[in-house]
């Protein structure tokens, strides 16, 4: 098992499909290492769920047809703090796999994927990873670069911006580490390592860890682990 954490990781099933979320339930749960804390029905439910489980994985399953329930996503990993977002989804559509992305998913899987393939993605995001197709990841990278096309200066004084211990952490998060982690390598409260991030995610123009990890690969500020 890639978890080698003492204590399980605590994951979150959302899905409006009682039958659905049983059966999700009974995979993770048939798993060592891997424990189901809740399970809700996408929308308020399932926001109050994530804020009162902290869960360390949140499953979100999507349909065709769900597209906007993405919206969701901002709110529950807001809810639930540190919690990372794996979406198991049947859409196939390269543009909404994007756009869950931007809105904070940290992994991807296709339900016509193996079990152990859900599985796997589950315990590499909790352990800091993104899980998600190269041709993603390349497609992000190229948009990435053609949004900042002719801000190549602008890029240059943002990074010039950052402290020493601003680009520690940032190249820490690119290793995989969660806040409690680069909190305990660094000798700071994970309460500084939340400040640091919030001023790191203004200072470069991202919305979350995904895009950071992205932007420190495409900027050599940290390392593909």
């Amino acid at each position: 098992m890639f978890n080698t954490d003492t204590k399980p990781i605590r994951v979150l099933l959302i899905d409006d499909h009682v039958v659905m979320r049983a059966g999700l339930r009974m995979v993770i749960e048939s798993q060592p290492g891997l424990k189901v804390v809740g399970e809700a029905a996408i929308g308020v439910a399932g926001i109050e769920s994530a804020a009162r489980e902290q869960p360390d994985i949140i499953l979100l399953d999507l349909d065709p047809g769900d597209e906007s329930r993405l919206d969701i996503l901002p709110e529950l990993r807001a809810a639930a703090g540190e919690a990372r977002v794996v979406v198991l989804t049947g859409i196939r559509d390269p543009v909404e796999h994007r756009r869950a992305v931007r809105l904070g998913a940290s992994g991807m899987v296709l339900k016509e994927q193996a079990v152990a393939t859900l599985v796997t993605a589950i315990e590499r995001v909790y352990a800091g990873e993104a899980w998600l197709n190269p041709a993603l990841v390349a497609d992000l990278l190229a948009e990435r670069s053609r949004a900042r096309g002719q801000d190549g200066d602008s890029d240059a004084a943002k990074i010039a911006g950052l402290t020493e211990r601003e680009r520690e952490i940032i190249r820490l998060v690119g290793e995989g580490l969660k806040n409690r982690q680069i909190g305990e390598r660094l000798s700071i409260s994970e309460t500084t390592v939340v400040h640091h991030l919030t001023s790191i995610f203004a200072r470069l123009g991202v919305a979350n860890r995904l895009e950071l990890v992205t932007y420190a690969y495409h900027h050599g500020l940290a390392k593909p682990r």
